[in-house]
């Protein structure tokens, strides 16, 4: 009788070790596989990651923050071309009417007030912005000069006006 125990005990434990092994292992290649696809994803955005950043670099090209011949110009007058950015956006935006057009833009608001929407200062000499009027759309191409008083002229060369669909 005790023998038949140890017996049924010994089958019973070997029954279980078999059932922890099954288990254990099918658990560790779903993880090892789970692994091989997020070490494939990994790898995927990483490579899109460099694809953005070659983009973006050249997307930037033209932009006086990334020029370096336009922010030494600037730096010869001894004016900072942060500053310089900063102020040509705080001046074009603040053209900006609550009950008007902007005037800088140079067509008047059919659906409501022509303003400006994005600015981006190209270089020491010029300016590309967006305008709208919530309807119509177009972008104007500017000239600028900075004044040994600091003051900012701006010169308006070309604009173009979206057509609707």
């Amino acid at each position: 009788m005790r023998n038949k125990i140890l017996l049924y005990l010994f089958i019973f434990s070997a029954l279980f070790a078999i059932f922890i092994y099954v288990n254990d292992k099918r658990i560790l290649d779903s993880l090892q596989e789970d692994l091989a696809n997020r070490e494939v994803a990994i790898e995927r955005l990483e490579a899109e990651n460099r694809d953005l950043a070659t983009e973006n670099d050249q997307l930037r090209y033209f932009s006086l923050k990334e020029n370096d011949d336009a922010i030494s110009y600037f730096e010869s007058m001894g004016v900072d071309s942060d500053e310089v950015i900063a102020k040509i956006e705080d001046e074009l935006i603040s053209k900006n009417l609550a009950d008007g057009d902007n005037e800088l833009v140079p067509y008047d608001g059919m659906e409501g007030n022509m303003r400006f929407n994005k600015i981006n200062v190209l270089n020491h000499k010029w300016i590309i912005a967006d305008f709208t009027d919530g309807t119509y759309w177009g972008e104007v191409f500017f000239s600028y000069e900075v004044g040994e008083d600091g003051q900012i002229t701006f010169t308006r060369e070309k604009s173009f006006l979206y057509p609707l669909n």
